[in-house]
């Protein structure tokens, strides 16, 4: 058989062994709705409906961005799946669904397959977080686009919720708390500047070590928080009017997103103990309060729009979050979001 294929980049054999390192992960995170294999053209999957009035699907899609570069350059691949998956199925659950599945597609300059294992392990890992069915995806290996050692990763996610209970930015009221679910770390958004931050502006190491006695690398690496098993029982008891996602855009571009443009969210940034890794890079870049608000997710991952009946509810059933703002009617000329408290540094 001729091996012109390997010749050219592409080891088929080694494809088939990815192939089958996979499947240990992937059979971890099946539902009884899963109807093929791996192997399939199409992933099917077979909803119950029994349980809506009018099912509404959401579906979601994402990659890891620039963190990805610190996973290769560190050589862990089992933690960045996760992040792929967080970003989607966050998305989906702030829409007001359920994750149901999720696809990943993985692109590499060469087909390592401990390592492809390893990384979808981690995107297997996020599924069982989120209660969601990896049913697919794709790994392509593309020599002439990637060298040897790099990767990347991207995911899509399909969800199903009501349509009366989706959240389209008019249940949010004035009078609404706030209630804000703290972050992991960074999560997956502002890697850019975090890494010019620590290794372009200043020549940090991976193995240097903060103040909290972590290394800098676990820091940076920790993978984005899943927050399906905490909000979505909320969602179901009907206790919020809204929610916001704290990705790329951090407080200013995401909490506007909940509500109408009636409204504006007042927050307490004292309201909360924000990490550590955040102090550090705004010291480094000498930035101020409203860049690394506008950037990061400062330690809040979530936020929630809770009426006030059911703020008591909320906060005894998740015993980490924070009350950080509520919300208030707000004129054609104000901000969205306004930082009780906000000083440059």
């Amino acid at each position: 058989m001729s091996n012109a294929y390997q010749q050219a980049g592409v080891d088929i054999k080694k494809g088939y062994e990815a192939v089958e390192r996979m499947r240990k992960h992937v059979s971890r995170t099946l539902r009884p709705e899963v109807l093929t294999d791996l192997g399939s053209f199409g992933a099917l999957f077979q909803p119950d409906l029994s349980a809506y009035t009018h099912p509404v699907l959401v579906s979601g899609t994402d990659g890891v961005g620039t963190k990805i570069l610190l996973a290769q350059q560190a050589e862990r691949f089992d933690t960045i799946g996760i992040d792929c998956v967080a970003m989607c199925v966050n998305d989906v659950v702030a829409q007001g669904a359920e994750p149901l599945f999720f696809l990943d597609y993985l692109a590499v300059g060469e087909n390592h397959p401990k390592q492809i294992e390893q990384l979808v392990k981690g995107v297997a890992d996020g599924c069982v977080l989120a209660h969601a069915a990896l049913i697919g995806g794709e790994t392509a290996e593309m020599p002439d686009l990637y060298s040897t050692e790099e990767f990347d990763v991207a995911g899509f996610c399909v969800g199903i919720g009501e349509r009366d209970r989706m959240f389209d930015g008019t249940q949010v009221q004035a009078g609404d708390c706030l209630i804000g679910l703290p972050s992991s770390g960074i999560h997956s958004n502002g890697y850019s500047l975090v890494r010019k931050l620590f290794f372009k502006d200043h020549n940090y190491a991976f193995t240097d070590t903060l103040s909290d006695g972590r290394l800098l690398i676990d820091h940076l690496l920790e993978p984005t928080k899943i927050y399906v098993a905490d909000v979505l029982p909320l969602i179901q008891k009907q206790w919020l009017h809204g929610i916001a996602h704290i990705t790329g855009g951090g407080f200013y571009e995401n909490i506007p997103r909940m509500f109408s443009t009636n409204y504006q969210a007042l927050i307490t940034k004292t309201a909360w103990e924000r990490p550590l890794i955040f102090d550090v890079m705004q010291k480094l870049g000498a930035l101020s309060d409203q860049e690394m608000f506008n950037v990061f997710n400062m330690g809040i991952g979530m936020v929630l729009a809770v009426p006030s009946e059911h703020e008591a509810d909320v906060i005894k059933a998740l015993p980490n979050s924070r009350e950080i703002g509520y919300v208030r009617e707000r004129s054609s000329t104000e901000p969205a979001v306004v930082l009780k408290g906000l000083e440059d540094k």
